[in-house]
C-alpha cells in the first residue's frame, strides 16, 4: 500500500455488537473516506482513541506512537510537562498510516487545530455544543443558529458538523497569526454573546451540575493540545456513527444517528468535502474582533488554568 505493507489481523472481530459491524468495516470505511479525511489530517498530531474489545468495551486515549510503530510512519516529538518524557506523536499523512491505525482499533481520530509549523497558532477554532442533562437536539439545535446569527453579524466564514454524539461542531477557520489564548477569548467572546441572546437555552457555566439543562457553549476546546473529533471520524458508540459536515439547510432535517460509516462514504461520494473550506478559506478576524468589543460588551472573567 503506497509501497509499504501493512500487516492487519482479526478482521471478523465485531466491534459493534448491535449492528454485527467488524474490524474489517472500520478499516474499510477509513479506506474510503481518506481522500477526504487526509486534508483535516496533515502535519497535525494525532490523538486517538483505541478501542481493542470494540466500541463497547473499554477504549484509552493514545498520544505517543506505541513501540512497534513502522519506520514509514511519521511521527513528531514533543516534550510533556504532564508526562514529564518526549512524546511522538503519529502524523497521519498517508492512506498506509489510517490502515494502520485503524488495524489498532482506533474509531476516533482528534487531531490539533495547529499544524507543526506553527503549533502555537490554530488554523481554526471551535464552538463545541454540548447539550446537558434534560437539554435537547432541538435545543442545540437552537444554539448553533444563535451562533450563527452572531458570526454572520461579524461578516465571518463558518462551518457546521456533528459531533457524533449528541452535538454540534461550529468551526472557523482563522489566518495563523494569533495564538490560542487571543482565539480563545474571542471564542468565549461569541460564547457569551450567545448566552445573552438565549439565556433560557445556552450556557458557559463549566460546572456540569449548575448548567440547569441548557447546552453548554465549550471554548475551553481551544487550548493547544486539546482537541475534538476530526470531521468524518467514527465515534465509539451505538450504530457505529461519524463526526459529519452538514448545511443549515440540513440541520433541521437531519438527526446525528443518520450518519454512520454505512452512509458516509456514498454521501461524501455524491457531495464531495463540504468542510473543505476550514482548511482552504482561512481569513482574519481582527475586523471581527473589533465589532465584537464594540458592539457586544462583556464582563471578563479569569481563564482557567490548565493543567496538562
Amino acid at each position: 500500500m503506497q509501497g509499504h505493507e501493512v500487516s492487519i489481523s482479526n478482521l471478523d472481530k465485531v466491534f459493534w455488537e448491535e449492528e454485527g459491524y467488524t474490524k474489517a468495516n472500520l478499516i474499510n470505511y477509513y479506506v474510503q473516506v481518506f481522500p477526504y479525511l487526509a486534508p483535516h489530517l496533515s502535519e497535525r498530531p494525532l490523538v486517538v482513541t483505541r478501542y481493542p474489545s470494540g466500541a463497547g468495551g473499554k477504549g484509552f486515549y493514545q498520544k505517543n506512537a506505541p513501540e512497534g510503530t513502522p519506520d514509514w510512519v511519521h511521527t513528531y516529538p514533543m516534550y510533556s510537562s504532564h508526562s514529564q518524557r518526549c512524546l511522538n506523536f503519529v502524523i497521519c499523512d498517508n492512506l498506509a498510516t489510517m490502515v494502520w491505525l485503524a488495524n489498532q482499533a482506533c474509531i476516533e481520530l482528534h487531531p490539533w487545530m495547529s499544524r507543526i509549523g506553527s503549533l502555537d497558532r490554530p488554523d481554526f477554532v471551535v464552538f463545541d455544543l454540548d447539550p446537558s442533562e434534560g437539554a435537547t437536539y432541538e435545543d442545540v439545535c437552537l444554539v448553533a443558529e444563535a451562533i450563527r446569527e452572531v458570526l454572520n453579524y461579524l461578516k465571518l466564514r463558518f462551518y457546521l458538523k456533528t459531533s457524533g454524539a449528541t452535538g454540534l461542531h461550529v468551526y472557523v477557520p482563522v489566518i495563523n497569526t494569533h495564538t490560542y489564548d487571543e482565539l480563545r477569548d474571542f471564542v468565549r467572546r461569541v460564547a457569551e454573546t450567545v448566552v445573552s441572546l438565549i439565556p433560557e437555552k445556552a450556557t458557559v457555566i463549566r460546572k456540569v451540575k449548575d448548567r440547569q439543562g441548557k447546552v453548554y457553549v465549550d471554548y475551553l476546546q481551544n487550548i493547544q493540545g486539546k482537541t475534538v473529533c476530526s470531521p468524518y471520524s467514527v465515534r465509539p458508540r451505538p450504530g457505529a456513527p461519524v463526526s459529519t459536515p452538514i448545511t443549515w439547510d440540513e440541520l433541521r432535517k437531519t438527526q446525528p444517528g443518520d450518519f454512520n460509516i454505512v452512509t458516509v462514504p456514498p454521501r461524501l461520494k455524491r457531495i464531495g468535502d463540504i468542510f473543505s473550506g476550514v482548511i482552504n478559506e482561512r481569513q482574519r478576524i481582527d475586523e471581527a474582533y473589533r465589532l465584537l468589543n464594540l458592539n457586544f460588551p462583556t464582563r471578563r472573567e479569569p481563564e482557567p488554568v490548565s493543567i496538562e
